[in-house]
């Protein structure tokens, strides 16, 4: 049997069993058929010196060691599934060192660029001239507004259920990472900002019978992760935050730093962030400690004294 087949499989079961996302699948098909192109299609019967050759030449093609170790964890996966499967009678991956990852600084925003975002997008609602630029606009302040007060993925954002904004209530239901649910607060404006979407939205006849809150004419039915990132860099542009420096992800971003800056306690960010282990979360740290300094700093009675 092939290795293409052995892939699919493997793919299958990821899927059906650990319920993957579509994007982890994604990456893992990728990383798969990336090392069974270099290694002649013959992955599923790699030796150990296989497998350290095609990780020397993913570094050599310039991949971070974050992306190594990520590409490493894939092969891991799957020669354990084959493993499992009685397949193979041995791991080749078992006795290979994970690249060293440079844990870097999540990129973010400050508060009052954040505010900027959020009042161009409300600003463009109240002066759009005509019912297609309204819609537009209703849908993008809604989208900024909801995903700034949950912190959400970019596509738990733009997958949410209608039933989100359907009923006025403080909190709701989110399935994130291996379909695990989570309870996330929706915010005063975030909810009113949703209002007028819906509204916009039941404008659009063709749009009426679907239920994500944020439809579109696309493969999944919701608005693409894509279109949301584009139309947010461009916002952006249009209020002084530089295009590079924004996306979804550094808006989520800004959301954990912002609440740790103002007092949240770390376990709660992690559950509000959907991380199923801390030190995930722990990337903040850094945030806590420019708080714990400026507190000893401002409060303890021998601070001022050289």
């Amino acid at each position: 049997m092939s290795s293409a087949v052995r892939i699919e499989a493997f793919l299958e079961m990821m899927s059906a069993e650990r319920g993957a996302s579509g994007n982890t699948l994604d990456a893992y098909r990728r990383d798969l058929e990336d090392a069974d192109a270099f290694l002649g299609r013959k992955l599923a019967v790699a030796s150990v010196d296989d497998i350290r050759n095609w990780l020397d030449d993913v570094a050599v093609r310039g991949f971070a060691s974050s992306s190594q170790a990520r590409k490493l964890s894939a092969m891991r996966q799957f020669f354990r599934f084959l493993y499992a499967e009685g397949i193979r009678q041995d791991d080749p991956t078992g006795v290979i060192d994970a690249p060293r990852k440079q844990r870097s600084l999540p990129k973010t925003m400050q508060e009052d660029a954040v505010t900027r975002l959020l009042e161009r997008a409300e600003t463009e609602k109240a002066q759009a001239r005509d019912d297609e630029a309204w819609f537009a606009a209703c849908r993008l302040h809604a989208l900024v507004e909801t995903l700034y007060a949950t912190g959400l993925r970019v596509t738990e954002l733009v997958s949410l259920p209608l039933s989100v904004a359907s009923r006025d209530e403080r909190y709701f239901v989110v399935r994130g990472k291996g379909g695990k649910e989570r309870i996330v607060p929706l915010s005063p404006k975030a909810k009113d900002a949703l209002k007028d979407w819906i509204k916009a939205r039941a404008a659009q006849p063709r749009f009426l019978d679907s239920l994500f809150l944020f439809p579109a004419a696309s493969e999944s039915g919701h608005l693409p992760r894509q279109v949301f990132a584009r139309e947010l860099k461009a916002l952006g542009s249009r209020c002084g935050v530089p295009a590079a420096k924004l996306s979804p992800h550094v808006l989520r971003h800004a959301f954990a730093s912002h609440l740790l800056q103002n007092g949240a306690d770390l376990r709660a960010v992690q559950q509000l962030l959907g991380h199923s282990d801390i030190s995930t979360t722990q990337i903040y740290t850094h945030v806590l400690e420019n708080r714990l300094v400026e507190l000893v700093s401002k409060n303890h009675p021998l601070a001022d004294q050289a």
